[in-house]
């Protein structure tokens, strides 16, 4: 074991290369802006903007309070605006594009290195298709990569304001997003280990723990005082990852969204150098906190794109050893323009809806998730307005998922009665009352509700063109009738993840 970085360095890094940098970065800019308007809400925005207008907490089964917040902010000073609302998102991943040269720059990488690395951050499928929505993982990708820069900068420097920053930055992802502790305990694990030692000594780091700790205070009462459903969703996680293969495809899925042909050959390498490269040694904690983390969610089931936020320190390593001619003839052809080009037209095409509705596929996961929306709810307010003015005094809609519910609150404002789903989070939004007689019930299949209701017919489906792939596509509006059980167990019983 070695004490690596013991004292400040004091040499001096490579300008950074502004013109070229700030270029790409707008390219992403521009790209994002053009594409933002396209198709419509994604579920998760729907979700947002509906717990942030109707159910507004200090914290969420599924998350924290920022993003519901943030979400309601934009959509009040900018009703109904797709491009509004995703520019949180897209200033993010343009600032992550420059982040990534500074880290290729704190590690004495030039302006070919640092075009390289903020390059393959641009073509990244993974950043681009995040900088398409609002979410909350755009958040943290994007703080786990400001974040290493500062504590790569810190090693160079010995500044404890910049631990400070760090300290800052992670209060706020921790109000987005939990998965930041994480980047913390493996990188504390692995500094303890490789060192910089003086690190974890150092007070400013303490302290920026402390304002983290305490501005995540209220979430975590919140989340407390209900049982830790946090928790409980995670189970979910682990499912849905098991439905893209679970452990097995976990790393494969990891490198392909790092970026067809540049990226993923970038992020391997960079790893590689981070731990083994005697250029690199003094940033070794890093390459080993990436290997530690990616085998703690492997084996904790968590979903590929918790280590997007390792990406960036990855290119930037593989691009100042490709600069210092560190590349083997068999993959010296990657680092050239036309593959960053070619990559970066299957990035496009991969992430972001540039192609006609009709043209969306099953793999489009965004896209498929992001139509029909408001088609679902003029579909759920006819049939509410097809029943007799007796049906409507106690009647009420549930809804098979969540997004359903959000959806309904946000486009049909006023013209339904209460709304309900007991998926996810929205179970902790409140259960239909105990004089509930009359149910619409939202989903594709009535199933669900055949125990708990002696009548069930349905009333509408969803109407979409034929060729349009989408979640809503199929979607029927039921009427339930003559309860067989007590509501409150029904709603006992259905509350799902």
């Amino acid at each position: 074991m070695s004490v690596l970085g013991s004292v400040a360095d004091t040499r001096t890094v490579p300008p950074l290369a502004r013109k070229p940098v700030f270029a790409i970065a707008g390219v992403v800019g521009a790209i994002l802006l053009a594409t933002s308007w396209n198709y419509g809400y994604f579920g998760d925005e729907l979700y947002f903007l509906s717990a942030g207008k109707y159910h507004l907490s200090l914290g969420y089964a599924d998350q924290p309070w920022l993003l519901p917040l943030l979400a309601e902010a934009i959509d009040t000073v900018f009703p109904g605006s797709l491009v509004a609302l995703r520019m949180p998102s897209m200033i993010l991943v343009v600032l992550g594009v420059v982040v990534t040269a500074l880290i290729a720059r704190e590690f004495g990488g030039g302006k070919r290195a640092q075009v390289l690395a903020c390059g393959a951050y641009a073509i990244s499928p993974a950043f681009l298709g995040s900088g398409h929505t609002l979410a909350t993982a755009t958040v943290d990708q994007f703080a786990w990569t400001l974040v290493i820069w500062l504590v790569v900068r810190w090693v160079r420097l010995r500044q404890d304001r910049l631990l400070l920053v760090a300290g800052i930055v992670t209060a706020i992802d921790l109000q987005a997003k939990f998965l930041i502790a994480f980047l913390w305990v493996a990188l504390a694990a692995a500094v303890l280990v490789t060192g910089p030692r003086k690190l974890l000594s150092r007070p400013a780091l303490w302290a920026s723990g402390a304002i983290a700790v305490a501005v995540t205070v209220p979430t975590l009462i919140w989340q407390a005082s209900h049982g830790w459903p946090y928790l409980r969703a995670q189970e979910f996680v682990g499912g849905q990852a098991e439905l893209l293969g679970g452990r097995l495809t976990f790393v494969p899925l990891s490198v392909l969204f790092a970026g067809a042909l540049v990226g993923a050959f970038l992020v391997c390498h960079g790893v590689w150098q981070l731990v083994r490269s005697a250029e690199l040694a003094q940033y070794r904690f890093l390459g080993w906190t990436i290997v530690l983390l990616t085998a703690v969610f492997l084996i904790v089931g968590g979903k590929y794109y918790y280590v997007y936020g390792f990406y960036g320190v990855a290119f930037a390593a593989s691009a100042v050893r490709i600069e210092r001619g560190g590349t083997a003839r068999w993959w010296r052809w990657v680092p050239s323009w036309p593959v960053y080009a070619l990559s970066a037209l299957l990035a496009i095409v991969m992430s972001l809806p540039v192609f006609p509705k009709s043209a969306v596929n099953e793999f489009s996961f965004v896209s498929i998730r992001s139509i029909g929306w408001p088609e679902l709810a003029d579909t759920v307010v006819q049939s509410y307005q097809d029943l007799s003015p007796t049906a409507r005094t106690d009647s009420v809609v549930l809804t098979q998922m969540a997004w359903q519910a959000s959806a309904l609150e946000y486009y049909a404002e006023n013209e339904l009665p209460d709304v309900y789903s007991p998926q996810g989070g929205y179970w902790y939004f409140g259960a239909p009352g105990e004089n509930v007689d009359t149910m619409l019930f939202v989903g594709h299949t009535a199933s669900p509700m055949r125990k708990y209701f002696a009548d069930i017919q349905k009333l509408r489906t969803v109407s979409l063109d034929r060729n349009v792939l989408s979640i809503n596509q199929g979607v029927s509006v039921w009427l339930c009738e003559n309860p067989l059980v007590n509501p409150s167990r029904m709603w006992k019983e259905l509350q799902g993840w």
